[in-house]
């Protein structure tokens, strides 16, 4: 293993061989951080400045996001609607902790390509792009997961709790998207490798891979301890210096295919059952209850939603259908429903960046709204699934 010295709590300098490349792990979202990035960057006078952003990351934060390009219809129909919501709520995320603390999230990152530029000093974004890593994430996650993760955020989002000052430090302490997918892996252990491991194996890699003797790179300081160990493991060639296998989605697995179809196959079954024991009568009666409780816990999950009343009724009608049919949700029929009596105005993308930062505002917001229709008539389909299988199942006896 070669040389690493740790200098201070948010500097290390990593030397391979003849190379030299200065950790320097931003530790605060304050101007302390963001003037200490410029100062080292002048006073190392690296050949190469590296980054902890993506270029699409750096893409909004210059020239801000265009909200307005996303089309509803097309998002709900392709089922990413889960994912843009994770989306929404990381950017929601990041900025009510640049709001408590005082500076805009990434700012350290931005100071550092500026002073690059200013000092005509070449700079890599070497972090892999956010949406990869959520759709890894998503990928390595089970239904129940997916909505808990949800649930989780749209907490942290609507909970009007001011933070103490103990919280104020502590969230000091790290960059805000540190501290989003630190969220994360605790809401989903499960996905703890994708969104902590790889990316201390991406931005090391990355790193590595520059040509330069010495560079400087700017990360979160949660990363400097990884991201050392794989800068000497690749050193020492005891890794390849590959990212092909973690720099894209995973295939689906042949099990997540047959699984959707496991619940219906259960559902059918016992409602034949109840037919060939007692005939059509007894029959009828657990698919009504099938169709109650399915329905009725899907509609609630839109009422919740404060969607349209024509969607409530869709939500109910289509939900005991749907959770039959693993090839399309319930909540692709109520996102589409809603989007098409509350179609999204030019006013709900210009304050979308606003509005998502509040419990009012992702009501107010009709882009968001139909998310939120599309997500709790879901999750009250889900839930209806779960209760109503036992209890269809009970009358058989």
């Amino acid at each position: 293993m070669e040389d690493s010295t740790h200098i201070s709590d948010t500097i290390s300098r990593v030397r391979l061989g003849d190379r030299e490349i200065i950790l320097v792990g931003t530790a605060h979202i304050s101007r302390q951080s963001v003037e200490e990035v410029d100062a080292i960057i002048r006073q190392e006078m690296p050949e190469r400045v590296c980054v902890e952003i993506d270029q699409g990351r750096y893409k909004s934060m210059t020239e801000g996001q265009n909200w307005s390009s996303l089309k509803i219809g097309d998002i709900i129909r392709q089922r990413k609607g889960f994912l843009l919501l994770a989306n929404l709520i990381l950017s929601s995320f990041q900025r009510r902790m640049g709001l408590n603390l005082g500076t805009k999230p990434g700012e350290e990152m931005m100071k550092a390509v500026q002073t690059a530029q200013e000092l005509d000093i070449p700079f890599s974004f070497s972090d892999r792009e956010v949406q990869v890593t959520l759709r890894r994430a998503w990928g390595k996650s089970s239904f129940w997961n997916k909505n808990k993760l949800l649930a989780a955020l749209l907490g942290s989002v609507f909970t009007k709790e001011k933070l103490t000052e103990e919280e104020m430090e502590r969230l000091k302490n790290r960059n805000a998207l540190e501290g989003m997918l630190e969220e994360l892996a605790h809401v989903m252990p499960s996905v703890k490798e994708v969104l902590i491991d790889e990316r201390d194996r991406f931005l090391a890699t990355n790193i590595f891979n520059t040509s330069e003797k010495k560079v400087v790179a700017v990360i979160g300081a949660g990363h400097a301890p990884g991201i050392v160990r794989w800068l000497n493991d690749l050193h020492e060639g005891k890794v390849e210096n590959d990212l092909e296998d973690i720099s894209a989605a995973p295939p689906p697995k042949k099990i997540t295919k047959i699984t959707p179809w496991i619940i219906p196959l259960i559902v059918v079954g016992v409602l034949a059952l109840g037919f060939f024991r007692s005939g059509w009568r007894e029959a009828l009666s657990m698919l009504w209850m099938w169709v109650l409780v399915n329905g009725t816990l899907s509609a609630l999950g839109s009422l919740i939603a404060l969607a349209h009343p024509v969607t409530i009724l869709a939500a109910f009608v289509a939900a005991p259908i749907t959770s039959l049919n693993p090839a399309i949700g319930v909540g692709i029929v109520t996102g589409l429903v809603e989007a098409y009596f509350r179609k999204p105005r030019v006013i709900d993308f210009e304050n979308l960046q606003d509005d998502i930062s509040s419990f009012r505002g992702f009501y107010r917001n009709r882009f968001t709204r139909i998310l939120l229709v599309f997500f709790l008539s879901t999750i009250g389909s889900a839930i209806g699934t779960f209760i109503g299988i036992p209890f269809i199942t009970s009358l058989l006896a």
